[in-house]
């Protein structure tokens, strides 16, 4: 049964939207998260309803590949549209196949060795052979995703924003990357953000943020915040 509170933001009529943390690899949890809002669809029909992912699908968890070919195939809920936002990682991953010799020792330190397993590449390899592994589709999928979306009073974007810039002169590294300056910011943003990158054990709910990176890939769970009107309930898988 869901529980839905007052949320922090808004949506106008007819509109919900199911905004999923960071994926980190753990396909079986996103694929039970999938089942859970198609269910709760069946069970609550909506005129308008979007499925939105924050970001980081690859690095760390067991099957990077299999998060990328779900989401590239297509909307993985049938019938409901859906958005998919650049995280950090899948900003290093592309500089690293694309042959940048620091994003490829930083991919490997930060996750990549178990992605690029699952594509069935050998870390350990000549570095120039990466690439050779990861299907055309996939590389076309990771630049094709978006920096931000707004709907209603919330911002979605992966890492943050940077407070006192308006949100049209955001820069690329802010909007995925963006720590303390955001985290610990209590002013209003002129919207809601919601965003993932940086793990905590539950959601955080804000005045001005929605933290959605409960850790799924450390152990923790994978959330889906559920926005609609003036409310908000969670999934988790």
């Amino acid at each position: 049964m869901l529980e839905f509170t007052k949320a922090p933001g808004t949506l106008q009529a007819g509109r919900r939207v199911y905004a999923i943390g960071d994926v980190h690899g753990c396909d079986a949890r996103l694929a039970e998260l999938h089942a859970a809002i198609a269910d709760d669809l069946a069970h609550r029909p909506c005129a308008a309803p979007l499925l939105l992912h924050l970001g980081d699908y690859v690095d760390r968890g067991p099957d990077s590949r299999g998060v990328v070919q779900l989401l590239a195939d297509g909307d993985p809920i049938p019938g409901v549209p859906t958005v998919n936002l650049l995280g950090n990682h899948e900003q290093t991953m592309i500089d690293a196949l694309s042959g940048q010799g620091a994003a490829m020792t930083d991919w490997m330190i930060q996750g990549g060795r178990e992605a690029l397993i699952s594509y069935g590449g050998d870390p350990d390899a000549p570095r120039p052979s990466w690439p050779g592994h990861v299907p055309p589709a996939h590389m076309a999928f990771l630049q094709r995703l978006a920096l931000t979306h707004q709907e209603g009073t919330y911002l979605f974007v992966h890492a943050g924003i940077r407070p006192g810039v308006a949100i049209a002169d955001q820069v690329r590294q802010d909007l995925i990357s963006i720590r303390q300056a955001f985290l610990y910011n209590e002013s209003d943003f002129g919207v809601v953000v919601v965003h993932g990158h940086t793990p905590k054990p539950e959601p955080v709910v804000k005045h001005n943020r929605l933290g959605l990176d409960t850790g799924a890939v450390y152990g923790g769970r994978l959330t889906c915040a559920i926005l609609e009107a003036d409310e908000m309930a969670f999934l988790f898988a």
